[in-house]
């Protein structure tokens, strides 16, 4: 088969919402303008969408409309590389799956141990949050809380004691290993995030394990976060204010 034949065989072969690259031929290099050309004859004939430069993906059409692929698709590269993680989703990419809101925001942002500079890709804007932690599979589902009660004050469509609540109700349902996690893990964040998580945790019945991240705090340093005694009974102890 001829490139065009290749190009178009993988193509059909490929799901809808798929993000590809060049790498996803098995073209020799010296064949590189030829798939160009190919992967270029496909966009004009709407078989393909480009993505950002030498991305491309198969649009999924529905009674609603074409479908841009899922914020994966778009970042996996940034995500995972040779099976070793490198970041995860986080911030406003997860605020909805968490249920902290019910928008979808354009700014894609990436939880990393070493932070790049941002980028676009489509309609997406990537933008990097450092890491301090090592980031396993494991561990990535806590890791967007405390990242949640870091930038609390910047969900959208939502109150800061809104969201404290429902991230009450999301910490309550861990169980008592994965808690103890989220509390070492939480060491690693900025003081007002430490004292959040200790105060949500003391008020989910688990006062030992909140302990050490009290032990932690500056005892005369305050947390201006603007959540009533209501929400949080114990804001006091914790210098939230």
């Amino acid at each position: 088969m001829n490139i065009t034949d290749i190009v178009n065989d993988k193509v059909n072969r490929l799901a809808a919402g798929y993000v590809f690259t060049y790498a996803d031929f098995e073209i020799p290099v010296n064949k590189g303008g030829a798939l160009n050309k190919a992967l270029n004859g496909l966009v004009k004939e709407d078989k393909i969408r480009k993505l950002s430069k030498g991305r491309f993906y198969k649009p999924r059409n529905t009674e609603f409309g074409e479908l841009k692929p899922d914020i994966y698709q778009v970042v996996k590269d940034l995500l995972e590389r040779d099976g070793k993680i490198k970041g995860y989703l986080t911030g406003y990419s997860t605020f909805n799956q968490l249920g902290l809101t019910t928008q979808v925001s354009a700014i894609v942002q990436i939880g990393a141990n070493e932070v790049k500079k941002g980028m676009k890709r489509g309609m997406y804007q990537i933008r990097f949050i450092k890491q301090a932690n090592r980031i396993t599979k494991e561990n990535i589902p806590l890791l967007r809380i405390l990242d949640a009660i870091q930038y609390i004050k910047e969900i959208p469509d939502s109150s800061i004691e809104l969201s404290c609540k429902k991230l009450m109700d999301l910490i309550g349902t861990l169980t008592r290993q994965e808690k103890e996690q989220l509390v070492s893990l939480s060491i690693k964040y900025k003081p007002a995030t430490r004292a959040l998580a200790g105060a949500i945790l003391e008020i989910k019945d688990e006062p030992e394990k909140a302990e050490p991240i009290l032990c932690s705090l500056n005892p005369v340093s305050q947390y201006k976060l603007n959540i009533s005694t209501e929400i949080l009974p114990n804001k006091q102890k914790w210098n939230i204010v």
